[in-house]
């Protein structure tokens, strides 16, 4: 059945809008070229989007051409804010962007253990309410949370995990209390899969499983271009996995025991002090990452050949034991890609991943490639950011009425 003409619009104007997102300013022409529509129905699209405030002249281009021909037309990118939360146990981050997703204000904020549950909820909020200030006086339109722990996937809600702080989940319905604007909260492994499969690692990938490697160990399972979050949300709770090399198994409400204990932060750490290997993390970084740096920069460096082998021999027993969660993994899921992600992932770069990689190749038939995360810790706020604008961008991008107004 034909598209309504009211409809073709609405398809058309999402088309135009996509088009200047992804590739910047376009003359009309160019808008032409790249959808296939018409001259006169370009024209008409144009028109519309500038009068629903979406799309303003910002140039021309060419040095002989003036005129409407010639006319830079690009996203008005200041019409929405958008903001981004990492929650950490033991802080959390905040990104203020554009619609557009150019960063305008950042901020870092250290909360205690030992900080009451308002306490930090309070703090979190203000860090929030003035880096949007600096930002600008335009509202926020949506904000993406990432968080360790459980999303339900019905509700969409943090649910009540035992281990993690109360002020995270308290945190995150205070700011769906309090702000106009739309909240959103996903898993931090989940959002790191986003960043990475747009932006990073895995991009061009539509089947493959993210290791996060950070203060924890986390996973996150993309097959045929889904996120799966599981039945209850808990798709990719790996640290709970059984492996061998540990003394005990993992309990419902404790990850000790299993994969945790030998890719966490921790885990990671006394086995670096077996080698010798000392380094001291920046803030907020786990152990692990500055460790694994450490490690990796001896091996490809020009350190003593003591350290060397020392370093080396660091690398290969760690890998050994990220090889266990990975070959669990592709023997159940066969991602053909595995991605070491977070800060530790990152940091050991493709000298940590091709000792996987070859672990892998030994231990399983399915091949699997595995790669070293591009974005470290930085990949939660970035899917944060991501998850913001897609919802920001699918709202305001919305069908126009006959009136020419936004829906909104």
């Amino acid at each position: 059945m034909a598209a309504s003409p009211s409809t073709a619009r609405a398809i058309n104007d999402r088309l135009a809008l996509r088009l200047l997102q992804q590739e910047g300013p376009l003359t009309a022409g160019q808008l032409k070229t790249l959808t296939g529509l018409s001259r006169p129905t370009v024209a008409d699209l144009v028109e519309r989007l500038q009068d629903s405030g979406l799309v303003r002249v910002v140039g021309e281009t060419g040095d002989r051409r003036r005129g409407p021909n010639a006319r830079l037309y690009g996203i008005v990118a200041d019409r929405a804010h958008l903001a981004a939360l990492d929650v950490r146990t033991h802080s959390v981050s905040v990104v203020v962007a554009d619609l557009l997703g150019e960063t305008l204000a950042e901020a870092v904020l250290p909360i205690g253990s030992d900080t009451a549950t308002e306490a930090a909820v309070e703090r979190a909020v203000a860090l929030l309410e003035r880096t949007a200030g600096k930002a600008g006086t335009v509202p926020l339109h949506s904000v993406g949370i990432g968080a360790p722990g459980l999303v339900d996937p019905v509700t969409g809600e943090l649910r009540d995990t035992s281990g993690l702080p109360a002020w995270h989940r308290r945190l995150v319905a205070a700011l769906q209390e309090r702000l106009p604007a739309t909240v959103l909260v996903e898993n931090e492994t989940n959002l790191a899969a986003l960043a990475e499969q747009r932006l990073g690692a895995a991009r061009g990938q539509d089947t493959f499983v993210l290791l996060w490697l950070g203060h924890g160990v986390g996973a996150a399972v993309v097959l045929d271009g889904k996120l799966r979050r599981g039945a209850s949300g808990g798709a990719g709770e790996i640290g709970f996995l059984p492996v061998p090399g540990t003394s005990r198994l993992p309990s419902a409400v404790a990850c000790d025991g299993g994969f945790h204990t030998l890719a966490g932060s921790a885990g990671v750490a006394e086995l670096a002090e077996r080698y010798g290997i000392s380094a001291a993390p920046a803030p907020q970084e786990p152990p692990s990452a500055a460790l694994v740096r450490t490690a990796v920069s001896a091996v490809e460096g020009a350190a003593g050949a003591d350290e060397v082998r020392s370093a080396a021999a660091f690398l290969d027993d760690l890998a050994d034991r990220l090889a266990l969660g990975a070959a669990a993994v592709s023997a159940v899921l066969d991602p053909g890609r595995i991605v070491l992600a977070g800060e530790a992932g990152h940091a050991g770069g493709e000298a940590l991943a091709a000792r996987v990689e070859d672990r892998l190749a030994a231990m399983s038939p399915l091949r699997t490639e595995v790669r070293a995360g591009a974005l470290g810790g930085a990949a939660v706020l970035r899917g944060a950011l991501l998850t913001a604008r897609d919802a920001a961008q699918d709202a305001l991008f919305a069908p126009h009425d006959e009136n020419r107004r936004s829906v909104l």
